[in-house]
């Protein structure tokens, strides 16, 4: 009987894949076969990676990433400021695609 090879599920893997960022420009991105995901901020492109082949069973060609810095806000004349938010690009093979409207 023939074992069908997969990578292990790490719970890491959950814990440096936060959420799919959906904006415009992410939505332009997805046609050339990338997907743009909140990561942890500690996270390296190599951990995205695996994370993401693991999670989404696809293969990963390449991670950019970027740290978006907070915005400096005012609430009831107050100033605040958002967190910021590490953001990865990952470009993906060709015939693979993940669909972030679905869950995990």
């Amino acid at each position: 009987m023939a074992k069908k090879q997969t990578q292990a599920v790490d719970n890491r893997h959950y814990d440096v894949i936060v959420a799919p960022h959906i904006t415009e420009k992410s939505t332009l991105v997805s046609e050339h076969n990338a997907v743009v995901f909140k990561v942890a901020g500690d996270a390296t492109k190599p951990e995205i990676k695996a994370a993401v082949e693991a999670l989404f069973s696809v293969k990963v060609l390449g991670v950019n990433t970027i740290v978006q810095k907070g915005k400096t806000k005012k609430w009831k004349g107050k100033p605040y400021t958002r967190s910021d938010i590490k953001k990865a690009i990952v470009t993906l093979a060709e015939g693979d695609q993940i669909d972030v409207t679905t869950g995990i």
